[in-house]
């Protein structure tokens, strides 16, 4: 096992609009060190701020900025790698099968990434933001379901998402929508009363802030924070959670919104966050990179339920209301496969024991998180690693080229 953490240098060239960045680095870093630099560039990454960047980008890396920008793997243009044999390879000297693989095919599967070259974005000096909390009473179920209609379509200068979160006092379930708009108050204001007017928003609503506020802000720190929390490595609190995710292509019925927040008032519920996807997303081809899901889907979820240790309701109650609500939803969700994001792993999809890994073994849950490309990611870790030298529970098999002609 080899720790990343020490490796956290960023070098950062504003002019030509490129950073390279050590796979130890907090995104929280990253996005900090870019700020110093400038105020009108930034780079497309989630909004955890202590997730390092290796485990992000080995993923794809989705982000606030996905829609405007893609993921955070389709900003990456080299990388630095030990492979199984102990070399240091770059982009040219592991070839664009390689390099196309550890962008979005999972982490510790063909090497050791060490360091990234990230293109970075331009952006506004100023971006707005809101946060809408939504009751029953106030048509939270008819608003999402407006929101899953009209969002996916929005321009990809706005991010619109929400959460269904239970009222922590007993109370009914709330909507919970945020906003990430890459421009000034009034432009967001004046687009959202065309485009979702039922959503109610007003100037009141709408906060202008810098770009790295906004990371701030999405981390959820709060406005009293600088900007430097985001140096903050420290982990959380300890908080045991399970989490799932899926993607969604078609609307949900109406009806079924109701029923989702209905199961919302079970004592031991927990939170989904939906993210809107298309933009930028629905243009690049699916098999341009190992991750999948771009054009057609419509938004993504992630189901998650946390418990303390001395949680007063037992850990079965907590896993019971997830497990219920992923069952629920199966049929609304995407099919053939059920589609997953690696980065929200989830070893229930299909257990691998150690030293009996094999290709045809691995696709139920390779096709999950990868669909096609799976059996290209599993022919490039047969050229790259044939003796399987990094495995885990879910990397990907090694699969060769005479067995691919008949699989």
């Amino acid at each position: 096992m080899m720790d990343l953490a020490s490796l956290r240098d960023i070098h950062i060239d504003s002019y030509q609009r490129i950073a390279w960045v050590q796979s130890g680095t907090t995104l929280g870093e990253l996005y900090y060190a870019i700020s110093q630099k400038s105020g009108t560039l930034a780079f497309p990454g989630g909004t955890c701020p202590t997730v390092c960047v290796g485990g992000l980008f080995s993923g794809g890396g989705l982000g606030s900025m996905t829609r405007k920008f893609g993921l955070s793997a389709d900003n990456i243009i080299d990388a630095e790698l030990i492979d199984a044999n102990g070399r240091v390879l770059n982009r040219e000297t592991m070839g664009e099968d390689l390099f196309w693989a550890i962008r979005g095919g999972g982490g510790g599967s063909f090497g050791i990434v060490i360091s990234w070259k990230i293109r970075l974005v331009q952006i506004p000096r100023i971006v707005s933001v809101f946060t809408l909390t939504k009751t029953l009473q106030e048509g939270s179920i008819s608003l999402v379901d407006k929101w899953q209609r009209v969002a996916p379509n929005f321009s990809e200068d706005v991010l619109l998402k929400f959460a269904i979160e239970p009222d922590m006092n007993g109370g009914e379930p709330v909507a919970v929508f945020k906003a990430l708009y890459l421009g000034r108050c009034y432009g967001l204001l004046t687009y959202m009363h065309v485009h979702f007017p039922e959503l109610g928003l007003e100037k009141d609503d709408c906060e202008e802030m810098s770009w790295i506020q906004s990371v701030v802000y999405f981390a959820g720190y709060g406005h009293a924070n600088p900007k430097t929390v985001l140096l903050d490595r420290r982990s959380e609190p300890k908080e045991y959670n399970k989490g799932t995710s899926d993607f969604i292509t078609d609307l949900i019925p109406s009806k079924i919104w109701e029923e989702i927040f209905d199961r919302f008032r079970y004592e031991g519920a927990g939170v989904i966050y939906f993210e809107t996807k298309g933009g930028i997303m629905s243009t690049i081809s699916e098999s341009a990179l190992p991750f999948p899901h771009r054009k057609g889907i419509l938004y993504s979820l992630q189901c998650l339920v946390f418990w303390p240790e001395n949680a007063e309701v037992s850990e079965e109650k907590y896993l019971g209301w997830h497990n219920e609500m992923r069952s629920f939803l199966a049929p609304y969700v995407s099919k053939n496969p059920r589609r997953a994001y690696v980065n929200f792993r989830d070893l229930e999809l299909g257990m691998n024991e150690e030293g009996n890994i094999n290709y045809e073994n691995a696709r139920t849950w390779g096709e999950k998180y990868f669909k096609g490309n799976f059996k290209r990611l599993a022919l490039v870790k047969g050229k790259v690693d044939p003796e399987n030298f990094f495995w885990h529970e879910q990397s990907i098999p090694p699969l060769f080229s005479g067995v691919a002609a008949n699989s």
